[in-house]
């Protein structure tokens, strides 16, 4: 993903500070497809966090861990190990160090990219200006921002991940911005959204992704609940207004539900998300030795 040097096979682009698909091709050449997608945000999710006690419990496993450091120091440079403590003693191992998660959560977190009203879409409203085109063997490829509907008959006639919401990887990312959080502390803020001016910790910019996944079900302002979109049969008759359902996925500027009306596999996920809005608290975060049972019990091992 993140190899030392520069050998354009690797995932992360330093220019652009995001993460890339790379394409390799016969000759074993290769190259980064710059499409901003949820590629770029997933590996915030690599993290795991360990209690000072965690560590005095498992010295073999410190012993090898080291060990591994020694032999291939060239797979570690450009990580997070866990040899810094962080808030209450912690440690933490990412895929990102400081100064590249700022960068990834600059894009993620830009409203004219990722974060829309209704949580973090798939793929960056940047491609709705600028779409990304591929040209090989000559042939064209191309890639639209499209947040609901597609634009050819492929994939049933729906976008899927070019610009929708998807409430898993949502949920992956919330839960991370929690753990990076216990980490981190108050002290680490960051610009949400970006360019407002408005700076938050990162507890802070997981409360606002989830008021936004939740905003997706509630009545709006015109007693109208953006999930259902222009259905009128469910904004307003009185016998269906009221039962919400979990679609597979969302529109990404509106809201709106689009594919499967029962995903309640994934989409269920919005209840454990509102729980921990009312169940975790910054300053919880912050004591010694609560901070695994807490995320385990809003997100999840």
């Amino acid at each position: 993903m993140d190899k030392l040097g520069e050998q354009q096979d690797e995932m992360w682009d330093e220019e652009d500070g995001f993460f890339y698909d790379v394409l390799r091709f016969p000759d074993g050449t290769a190259t980064r497809l710059k499409v901003r997608s949820m590629v770029g945000l997933l590996p915030l999710a690599a993290v795991a966090i360990f209690e000072e006690s965690d560590f005095k419990n498992m010295p073999n496993f410190i012993q090898r861990t080291h060990a591994f450091y020694r032999r291939h120091p060239e797979l570690l440079t450009n990580m997070h190990l866990p040899s810094q403590p962080g808030v209450a003693g912690r440690r933490m191992l990412s895929v990102f160090n400081e100064q590249k998660l700022r960068r990834v959560l600059a894009k993620m977190l830009d409203e004219n990219e990722f974060f829309s009203p209704y949580g973090i879409r798939s793929l960056s409203r940047y491609h709705h200006e600028h779409p990304f085109v591929f040209h090989h063997a000559g042939q064209e490829f191309r890639v639209d921002y499209l947040p609901g509907d597609s634009n050819t008959g492929m994939f049933g006639g729906n976008s899927n991940w070019r610009g929708p919401v998807w409430m898993p990887v949502n949920f992956l990312l919330a839960a991370a911005l929690i753990r990076l959080h216990a980490y981190y502390g108050d002290a680490f803020k960051v610009e949400c959204p970006t360019g407002s001016g408005q700076f938050m910790t990162l507890f802070e910019v997981s409360q606002e992704l989830v008021k936004r996944l939740t905003n997706i079900f509630l009545k709006d302002g015109n007693g109208r609940r953006p999930v259902y979109g222009g259905a009128e049969k469910f904004q307003s008759d009185p016998y269906w207004k009221d039962l919400v359902l979990f679609y597979e996925y969302f529109h990404g500027d509106n809201g709106a539900g689009i594919g499967a009306s029962h995903q309640t596999g994934w989409t269920g996920c919005i209840a454990r998300l509102i729980q921990g809005l009312g169940d975790v608290r910054s300053e919880i975060l912050a004591g010694a030795d609560v901070e695994m049972s807490v995320i385990k019990k809003t997100v999840g091992k």
